[in-house]
């Protein structure tokens, strides 16, 4: 079913349709304005997570130029209207099944790396959101390691990283 409806979004993405193909109902909004959040946490967005947040929203939900564009747009400005993240974790709860919220928090993960490392407010960030996800810990610890690996593998480093809360 969520290939199909996915299918569906991509066909109507391809259409140009306008105005906005991005309802306030659609989980990929919300999804986006949790990686906004992911990327702008530490009070600024490095080019590197700006780069990062548009490929994976590119290649994540199959979009062109100027919808992935659109979308980070509107999650930039749901992102800055939320109180908190109950309102993007509640609609990702209904729409996606379990590995479905475990690929949101991976994708933020990738965000968190981007430029090269993570801090105390992004493994908060990651923790309440796989809380409220239902990505158990240790899923959210594995996705954080595997990220973490891909993310050093070009650098050539690694290192071994505990989980804080």
């Amino acid at each position: 079913m969520f290939e199909a409806f996915k299918h569906f979004v991509a066909e109507f993405a391809d259409g140009a349709r306008d105005p906005s193909q991005f309802g306030d109902d659609d989980y990929r909004l919300a999804a986006a304005a949790l990686l906004v959040h992911a990327a702008a946490i530490d009070g600024e967005m490095s080019q590197a997570e700006r780069d990062k947040l548009r490929a994976v929203i590119k290649q994540r939900f199959t979009l062109d130029e100027a919808a992935a564009s659109e979308l980070i747009e509107k999650a930039t400005a749901a992102e800055q209207e939320a109180v908190d993240l109950y309102h993007f974790t509640h609609l990702l709860n209904r729409t996606l099944n379990e590995p479905g919220r475990a690929k949101v928090i991976e994708m933020m993960w990738e965000i968190v790396y981007a430029d090269g490392g993570r801090d105390e407010l992004e493994d908060n960030l990651l923790w309440r959101a796989a809380d409220l996800l239902g990505v158990s810990p240790r899923e959210r610890i594995e996705l954080r390691q595997r990220i973490a690996a891909q993310a050093a593998a070009p650098a050539g480093a690694g290192g071994g990283e505990g989980e804080s809360r």
